[in-house]
C-alpha cells in the first residue's frame, strides 16, 4: 500500500488497452471501406491523444505535490460575449435515460421509455472488451436507424423501438483510453475509433436529429480542441456543414471543473450542454487530493447529497451554461428502483425525487437515470423545456470547489469493509462480462468501483492521523494488513454465499476478482479502466 504521498501516483498502463482478437484483419473484419476513411484520421489524432494522456499524468502528480487545480482569471472565453444558439430539437432534455450499449434489450426499454434523451454507453458501464465493443457498436447503429428489437420472453413477442422524438447519444470511450490490435506495434485512440465506427455506420438521411455524442471524463479545455477538430473533419469528409455534430460533455473530473466555460468555448459549434458525472467526479476529487489527510472522506453512502463539494459545483455548472445558452444536466441517483421489493422501490424513488428536486432547484436543467420507471419522477421535477433563462442569484463565478468536508458522515470499519466487498463484486461482475452491477440496491459502475478502491487507499495512506472507527467506536489502524485481511474475510463470505450447484468458474471469478481489486489498490491504480 502507497506509504507517502509523494509515492502516490499512477502506476499502471497511461493507456489502458482493448486488443483485438488474434488473427483481425482490418480490411475483412470492418466495414467495406473504414479502414481507408480511418488510417489518415488515426494518423492525425492518435499522437495528440497520447500527448493530452500524458499531460494528464503530469497534471495530477502536480496535484498530489501541492499544486492543486485552479481557476483560470479570466480568460478570453470568460470575457467575450459569445453565446451558443440551442436547437429546437434538443431543448428538452429533462431526463437522459442512460446504460450500456452492449445489453440491446436494455437500449430498447431505454428508447420506449419515453425519456427525453437516451445515452448508449460505450464507456464505463460497458465492459471494455472487443466483443462486448463490437456489439455495442451494432446496438448503437441499430438504435439510430429505430431498426432495434429483443424477444420478451415473459410476453411471447417481440419488442421494437417506437417512435419518439428522444434524442440518442453515443457515449465513446475516453482519451484515456487506447484500442490495440488494429495495427501491429500501435495503439489507436479509443475515442477516435468509437466516433469514427459509428459516423462511418450511418448515413444524415437516416436519422431523425444530428449525429450526437456524449464526451466523457475530459481534464482540460484542450482537450475540448481534439474533439474539435475531429467533429469537423468527419463532416468535412462527407461534405457535411462544419458544426453537423453535436455533443454533451461529462464534467467528471475534478481539473476541469476550473475549466468549464473555456471548454465550452473551444467546442462552441458543437456543444449543447455539460452534465455533472458527480460519482466520477467525487473519484478523482479524491485522486487529485489523495496527499492530503483532510480529504479522507467518510463512508460513501453517509455523505449527503447536497455536500459543499458537489453543490458548489452543482450551482457553478448552470451559471456558466445559461450564460451561454446550453443546457446543464445532473448526476445519476445511485440507488435502483426495484420491481420486486417493495419497500426498496419506495425508497429509491423517494430518494430519486428528493435528488432530481434539488437539482432543479439548482437551476438544472435535466439529469440521468438508468431505470425505465425513474423517468416520469425525474422528468417532473425540472420545468419545460428547460430553464436557460433562469440564472442563480448572487451566483460566484469563482467559488470554492475544494471546500473541506468537515463534520460531513461517518468514517466506520463498517464502510471499509462495504467498500471491499463492492469493489470484489463489482470486479466480478466484470469478469462476468458486467460493466455495471447491481449490487445491494446500488447500480455499481466503474465510477463506484473508483470511489470505493480511493476510499480505502486513503484510510490506509493517512491511518496515523485520521480516525475510521469500530462498532464500539474504537478506532481501528488501516494498516496494509488489515485491508488484506478483510479482502479475506470478505471473499470467504462471498464464496459461502455461493448457491448449491454453482459452476466452479463462479468461485474463481470471485478470487481472481479479490485479486485484482486489492492489487489495483496497491499500486494506484485509479485511473478510470
Amino acid at each position: 500500500m502507497t506509504p507517502t504521498a509523494t509515492d502516490i501516483e499512477p502506476r499502471g498502463l497511461l493507456n489502458p488497452v482493448n486488443q483485438a482478437p488474434a488473427g483481425f484483419d482490418p480490411s475483412r473484419d470492418l466495414p467495406a471501406g473504414f479502414w481507408e476513411f480511418f488510417l489518415p484520421l488515426h494518423r492525425t489524432f492518435t499522437p495528440r491523444q497520447q500527448e493530452l494522456a500524458l499531460r494528464r499524468v503530469e497534471v495530477l502528480q502536480a496535484s498530489l505535490e501541492g499544486s492543486k487545480p485552479k481557476h483560470r482569471f479570466p480568460s478570453e472565453a470568460v470575457r467575450n460575449g459569445w453565446r451558443i444558439s440551442l436547437p429546437e430539437w434538443c431543448r428538452d432534455q429533462r431526463n437522459q435515460m442512460t446504460g450500456p450499449a452492449d445489453d440491446g434489450e436494455l437500449c430498447v426499454k431505454m428508447l420506449n421509455s419515453g425519456a427525453p434523451g437516451v445515452m448508449l454507453d460505450l464507456e464505463d458501464s460497458c465492459v471494455n472488451e472487443w466483443s462486448h465493443h463490437a456489439a455495442g457498436v451494432a446496438n448503437i447503429l441499430a438504435s439510430l436507424r429505430g431498426q432495434l428489437s429483443f424477444y420478451d420472453k415473459k410476453r411471447d413477442r417481440t419488442v421494437t423501438i417506437q417512435p419518439a422524438s428522444t434524442v440518442i447519444f453515443t457515449r465513446p470511450r475516453g482519451l484515456h483510453i487506447s484500442q490495440a490490435g488494429l495495427l501491429p506495434g500501435e495503439l489507436v485512440s479509443a475515442s477516435l475509433f468509437d466516433v469514427c465506427r459509428v459516423f462511418y455506420g450511418i448515413e444524415p438521411g437516416e436519422l431523425r436529429h444530428p449525429l450526437c455524442f456524449y464526451i466523457p471524463k475530459s481534464e482540460s479545455a484542450e482537450e475540448a480542441l481534439w474533439w474539435r477538430d475531429l467533429f469537423q473533419a468527419l463532416a468535412k469528409w462527407r461534405g457535411l456543414p462544419h458544426d453537423y455534430i453535436k455533443c454533451m460533455a461529462l464534467v467528471e473530473s475534478h481539473p476541469l471543473a476550473f475549466q468549464m466555460e473555456e471548454f465550452a468555448y473551444n467546442l462552441r459549434d458543437h456543444l449543447i450542454g455539460l452534465n455533472l458525472g458527480r460519482w466520477d467526479y467525487m473519484a478523482s476529487l479524491i485522486h487529485f487530493n489523495l496527499d492530503d489527510p483532510d480529504w479522507v472522506l467518510p463512508d460513501r453512502n453517509t455523505i449527503p447529497h447536497n455536500v459543499p463539494f458537489f453543490q458548489n459545483l452543482r450551482e457553478l455548472i448552470p451559471e456558466i451554461c445559461h450564460h451561454r445558452g446550453i443546457l446543464a444536466i445532473g448526476g445519476m441517483t445511485a440507488l435502483y428502483p426495484s420491481r420486486e421489493d417493495a419497500e426498496l422501490n419506495a425508497r429509491a424513488l423517494a430518494a430519486l425525487e428528493k435528488d432530481k428536486k434539488n437539482e432543479a432547484d439548482c437551476l438544472m436543467d435535466g439529469a440521468w437515470t438508468g431505470h425505465p420507471d425513474q423517468n416520469a419522477i425525474a422528468v417532473a421535477q425540472f420545468p419545460f423545456p428547460n430553464q436557460l433563462q433562469a440564472r442563480p442569484r448572487n451566483a460566484s463565478r469563482y467559488p470554492d470547489l475544494r471546500p473541506v468536508p468537515k463534520g460531513v458522515g461517518e468514517r466506520t470499519v463498517r464502510g471499509t469493509r462495504a467498500a471491499v466487498r463492492t469493489v470484489i463484486r463489482y470486479r466480478h461482475g466484470v469478469l462476468s462480462g458486467k460493466g455495471a452491477s447491481l449490487l445491494d440496491g446500488y447500480m455499481e459502475d466503474l465510477a463506484t468501483d473508483r470511489i470505493y478502491r480511493l476510499m480505502i487507499a486513503q484510510r490506509v495512506l493517512h491511518r496515523e492521523l485520521v480516525a475510521v472507527k469500530d462498532e464500539q467506536g474504537v478506532a481501528v489502524k488501516h494498516t496494509p494488513e488489515f485491508i488484506s485481511r478483510l479482502f479475506d474475510e470478505e471473499l470467504d463470505r462471498l464464496l459461502r454465499e455461493l448457491p448449491a450447484g454453482a459452476k466452479p468458474e463462479e468461485a474463481g471469478r470471485f478470487r481472481r476478482a479479490r485479486e485484482l481489486s486489492e492489487a489495483m489498490i496497491v499500486n494506484g491504480d485509479f485511473n478510470p479502466v
